[in-house]
């Protein structure tokens, strides 16, 4: 079969590409942004400046980095791998990825996706941010961790609640799996996930994590959702 765009299915003369087309309207993240929060300035402040927003509102883990808005392509493609199981599109996708987050991965750092509840790993029979973060760390060098973050309470869907309601519905929904306390303490944790919105899901992985030792916790994401940013923030 010949080459076709992963997203619209065009021919292309590359296999695992965007045609042109959709790469234009691919709504890349791009620097300037802030050093926290990865979310873009309009002008450049300076290589470690805050915006406004992780002023007043420091996060729980230490930096993000997405690779587009929740926008076009991009929307497309998460739904994509997340529910018409396109597995292959973790690849390319990761490779975006491991670009995005070049400046926070190493060879230390233990790629860590955010899990599902084994209910709705059952369901879907897979884990999307797993796929996802096996392909980082195959692309950056980092260390592919899986089991290190268990699901223990099966939690509502994120989509269309409010901030506080997301922040509630994963209180308490994730725990260090056991044993291995050893393996965080002191470390450099990369949490991978498809979309944040809110940062509740991360936020609630992060307070486990650095609750075990991690030295650091930093956070990749395909997409970020959250209506308030924007590439001319």
């Amino acid at each position: 079969m010949p080459p076709r765009c992963i997203c619209c299915q065009n021919r292309i003369a590359d296999a695992g590409r965007l045609c042109a087309p959709c790469w234009q309207k691919m709504p890349f993240l791009e620097k300037p942004w802030c050093y926290r929060l990865g979310t873009p300035f309009s002008h450049d402040m300076g290589e470690a400046a805050w915006s406004p927003k992780a002023i007043a509102d420091p996060p729980e883990f230490d930096r993000l980095r997405a690779v587009a808005l929740y926008q076009g392509p991009a929307s497309d493609l998460v739904l994509s791998l997340k529910y018409a199981g396109r597995r292959d599109l973790a690849v390319p996708m990761g490779h975006w990825l491991a670009r995005a987050g070049a400046e926070i991965l190493s060879a230390d750092s233990l790629v860590v996706p955010v899990p599902l509840h084994w209910f709705r790993l059952w369901r879907r029979r897979f884990n999307q941010a797993a796929d996802l973060a096996r392909s980082v760390a195959q692309q950056s060098g980092a260390s592919f961790q899986p089991e290190i973050l268990r699901r223990v309470r099966r939690t509502r869907q994120q989509v269309g609640l409010s901030a506080k309601q997301r922040h509630a519905n994963v209180r308490a929904a994730f725990k260090l799996a056991k044993h291995r306390e050893a393996d965080v303490f002191g470390r450099h944790i990369v949490l991978i996930d498809d979309v944040l919105t809110t940062g509740s899901t991360v936020s609630a992985c992060t307070k486990v994590l650095k609750a075990a030792g991690a030295a650091r916790v930093d956070v990749l994401a395909f997409a970020h959702a959250d209506p308030s940013v924007s590439r001319d923030a």
